[in-house]
């Protein structure tokens, strides 16, 4: 019997490589891998698995984000607002109306769920 209400991710397998839309290199040669394991019947929600190698980008965002890292280390600065630094084990949100640079700092792999507007 297969459970259609629980979903564990796994290994990923196949990770699209590419800067996400509204994501800009401002400093150094970040690439990221973006993998969706999971998006709801009705393509609202958004969840999987997105790794980032050490770099900076300039963030335009256009759907909220809920992230919980798994490793690396990230300082995230809203234009014009106060550096905020997360790491392993740290979960937090993303407004969908955020703009400003995400400085990565150790290579980075978290999971995350996307609402989309």
């Amino acid at each position: 019997m297969t459970n259609k209400t629980i979903l564990k991710f796994g290994a990923v397998e196949h990770a699209e490589a590419g800067d996400l839309p509204g994501w800009i290199v401002v400093e150094g040669h970040p690439t990221m891998q973006t993998a969706v394991q999971h998006t709801t019947e009705d393509g609202k929600v958004m969840s999987g698995t997105w790794r980032a190698s050490p770099g900076t980008y300039h963030a335009t965002y256009t759907d909220y984000e809920f992230v919980h890292m798994i490793a690396g280390r990230i300082i995230i600065t809203p234009d014009g607002g106060t550096p905020v630094e997360v790491g392993p084990g740290d979960a937090f949100v993303v407004e969908a109306d955020f703009k400003g640079t995400w400085k990565i700092i150790e290579p980075v792999t978290k999971h995350f769920v996307v609402r989309v507007a």
